[in-house]
């Protein structure tokens, strides 16, 4: 119910102008969020950067309704990968990653746009991949809930055959995902594992937290057996002390670990200087309040995790 109830606020207008405009929020922002535009995008990547992190930036904003609204977003990819370029934040660390990336929800470049809705997100996200590659950086395909898993699927397969680094999500809390894991374990496939975050029915996800973990680890063993370039997404101390036990097991050393911005900076920071990649989730833009309620109502257990994180930094 209180999850219900936090998905209810994040489409709630009046209560988005008040939370908005409290005093509060400016610290909630300043924390989880890199800035209101790309040029705070920028600097918050620059800092990033200097503690020895790498980083995959998101464009938010809201549902994509629109193809003037799609053209919209891919045009701010644009401006991003040109500032970040421009201030000397690119650059290939090998043939598939870079330090700076972006990561592209498929929704918000027009997926979502009737029959038309694929095409329109294929072209955003190959002119998106062009522009990408042109700096050194690289391109990842965010997932977002099942119903749209075959087509993001479909649109990674066509991009991969001119850009081949574009980097996949794969959510652990789908029943299908182990097999997806495997079938894109391949040299030259770069796989985000995140636990996931959408509301789904239980014939398609595991619903207890246990059995997504035990998802999760199955999948990352599917990985890291494989000849690809894992990428673990996880905040969790546990399962990040079974991440490095399973890849020292595997003799995987080609790797990465991410968490969101602003979320156990310390462990990000512990974990770059233990030698891992770390790489840090970055979301920015004025649209920050969907984002964060989404967060929250990923596990309603965060909003204690998100007021203990405020008076802390660790």
């Amino acid at each position: 119910m209180l999850r219900e109830a936090i998905l209810a606020a994040a489409r709630n207008g009046r209560i988005e102008s008040v939370v908005t405009h409290a005093p509060v929020s400016r610290s909630v922002v300043r924390r989880f969020v890199g800035g209101a535009d790309t040029a705070a995008a920028v600097e918050a990547t620059r800092s990033l950067l200097a503690d020895g992190l790498t980083v995959t930036l998101d464009h938010l904003g809201e549902d994509t309704t629109d193809r003037a609204q799609a053209d919209s977003v891919a045009a701010a990819y644009f401006e991003l990968l040109t500032a970040l370029d421009t201030a000397g934040l690119t650059g290939r660390l090998g043939m598939l990653n870079s330090k700076t990336e972006v990561s592209v929800k498929l929704s918000a470049v027009g997926q979502a746009l009737g029959a038309d809705g694929e095409k329109i997100a294929l072209e955003h996200a190959r002119a998106i991949c062009a522009a990408a590659r042109a700096v050194n950086a690289t391109v990842t395909l965010d997932m977002e809930d099942h119903t749209t898993t075959d087509s993001t699927l479909e649109i990674l397969r066509q991009l991969r055959v001119d850009f081949p680094e574009t980097g996949a999500v794969l959510q652990a809390y789908l029943r299908r995902t182990e097999t997806d894991c495997r079938d894109l374990a391949h040299a030259g496939s770069r796989v985000r594992l995140c636990k996931g975050a959408y509301n789904e029915p239980e014939s398609v996800a595991f619903t207890k937290r246990i059995d997504v973990d035990r998802s999760y680890v199955r999948c990352a063993n599917a990985l890291l057996a494989g000849d690809g370039y894992p990428m673990f997404a996880t905040h969790d101390p546990r399962l990040v002390e079974i991440l490095e036990d399973r890849a020292q097991h595997y003799g995987k050393t080609d790797f990465e670990m991410q968490m969101l911005y602003g979320i156990r900076p310390d462990e990000q920071r512990r974990l770059a200087a233990a030698g891992h990649q770390v790489r840090i989730y970055l979301p920015y833009g004025a649209q920050w309040y969907g984002y964060l309620m989404r967060r929250l109502a990923e596990r309603p257990a965060n909003l204690t995790f998100f007021a203990r994180a405020l008076a802390t930094k660790g």
